[in-house]
């Protein structure tokens, strides 16, 4: 979780820090972390949430050794085939995780499409159009972030496509 101030409120991350800067409206949902599981699901059941609210954000290498991030629902599985097509690569693979903080500046189960070291090519699935809010990582573990999905479409300047099974 996010470290405390003396007003007992959380430090603003790097991803708050980037809406606030923005002016995009948003609120914060803390939870225990089990270090052991970053299961979307069970975010969902500690931050109250609807599991189709709430997505992942998953890093990606492609065959020209660039990187892409995708944004999928919490309970659907990334299809690298789908993925390969909306980008326009002929293959993706998923990013190490030994490679992700020194390339995102965040760690695995915190790690948020908002605010990296560096922008990406950056696609959200789909299903963010049946959805008025999304709820996605503040960029540590233990606490989501909840935002317009247009807006985090236009900060993450996003394309929208289907990249799950």
């Amino acid at each position: 979780m996010p470290k405390k101030d003396k007003a007992d409120k959380a430090i603003k991350t790097n991803v708050l820090r980037h809406l606030d800067a923005s002016g995009v409206p948003y609120e914060t949902r803390e939870y225990p972390v089990d270090d052991d599981n970053f299961d979307g699901k069970l975010v969902s059941a500690k931050v109250g949430l609807p599991p189709e609210m709430i997505f992942k954000t998953l890093v990606l290498c492609d065959d020209a050794h660039g990187h892409l991030v995708c944004v999928i629902p919490v309970e659907k599985e990334l299809d690298l085939k789908a993925v390969a097509r909306v980008t326009g690569h002929k293959s993706v693979s998923m990013l190490p995780v030994k490679e992700l903080l020194p390339l995102t500046g965040y760690l695995r189960g915190g790690c948020s499409p908002i605010g990296m070291k560096k922008p990406f090519p950056t696609f959200v699935d789909e299903d963010i159009e049946l959805i008025d809010r999304v709820s996605v990582s503040a960029g540590v573990r233990g606490c989501q972030v909840i935002l317009a999905a247009e807006d985090l479409l236009r900060l993450t300047g996003a394309k929208v496509g289907a990249l799950c099974r």
